[in-house]
């Protein structure tokens, strides 16, 4: 029977592998660390597909693999950390681009297409920021044995660059400004909080904020225009509309996978011929580049501002 094959056996790698199978897809699993001499070649053997989700550094080979193959790729964010690998990858990726997918699954939340479907207007500001105890993520998890633990690939901004994402499909026009991070002695080059600036000539200027170090979950939007200003907490799905009068709220209702079942969806729809949903920014690996260009820009340009204290091994 046809499969989809799945490189990396890490929580993200399980969860596409059990999403696949829900979906009524047969699937194969390779772990990259335990693979042995044509295991690869093996796997994609046959394959309709194949899942990437490997640390970053190691991807460009596997995309090249697939590509040779014609076999469509689904490739975990971030795409590269340096823009250089990221050139390099999206130009081994060019025959199989528009039947792939980068794993942006936050552009299938319900607050963000509300804001694509109704955007302020005349916005002039706007702010994005997730924040987390990394230490609380997962039980029987250690940051130190982590690949978030790592200088190459490792680290906040690129953790948890969902929100530079959305921040560039809000406002795709801004420019990268600054980027300003807090490291860890332990953990040399790795951010745990980082700052970025972005702006556009006339308007909007906005932040991006992430961290490893809040001791409550946050993940909200500020999004400010003339005429209106919206407010959302991405955590409880709730949105404040105003436009000086009283407020108006709503709020949605899914589960977090419903997400990564939307964006596999798309991404099966891609590999053998189906119809894509209507989602007016589906994550096609031949549409994200500017995005994909951001991300690496940022992790290149942050400034290290000193060490946040405390156990983190």
């Amino acid at each position: 029977m046809a499969h989809y094959a799945i490189i990396g056996q890490g929580s993200i790698g399980r969860r596409h592998r059990d999403n696949l199978t829900a979906l009524g897809r047969e699937v194969r699993v390779l772990s990259w660390r335990a693979k042995g001499p044509g295991d690869l070649d093996a796997l994609l053997e046959g394959a309709l597909g194949a899942v990437i989700a490997t640390a970053t550094d190691i991807r460009l080979e596997l995309v090249e693999a697939c590509a040779v193959r014609n076999i469509p790729v689904y490739i975990e964010k971030p795409l590269a950390f340096r823009l250089a690998d990221l050139d390099a990858l999206l130009q081994a990726a060019r025959p199989i681009a528009d039947r792939s997918i980068a794993g942006y699954m936050m552009r299938y939340h319900p607050a963000l297409l509300a804001q694509i479907e109704a955007p302020v207007a005349q916005p002039y500001g706007f702010a994005l920021e997730i924040g987390h105890d990394v230490r609380q993520w997962r039980a029987n998890w250690r940051f130190g044995d982590s690949y978030a633990a790592r200088a190459e690939g490792g680290g906040v901004l690129l953790d948890l660059c969902h929100e530079l994402d959305m921040a560039h499909v809000l406002f795709p026009d801004a420019r990268l400004m600054s980027v300003e991070s807090i490291g860890h002695a332990d953990f040399p080059g790795v951010d745990f909080a980082t700052r970025i600036m972005l702006g556009a000539e006339g308007g909007p200027v906005g932040s991006v904020a992430m961290d490893y170090l809040s001791p409550a979950s946050l993940r909200r939007m500020a999004l400010r225009g003339r005429d209106q200003v919206v407010d959302l907490d991405l955590l409880s799905l709730s949105e404040t509309r105003s436009t000086g009068g009283d407020p108006v709220t709503r709020s949605w209702t899914f589960d977090r996978n419903d997400m990564f079942l939307d964006i596999m969806r798309d991404f099966i729809a891609l590999a053998e011929g189906g119809a894509v949903s209507d989602n007016p920014v589906l994550p096609r690996l031949d549409r994200v580049e500017g995005s994909a260009r951001l991300i690496a820009a940022a992790w290149e340009a942050r400034r290290f501002n000193g060490n946040i204290e405390g156990g983190f091994a």
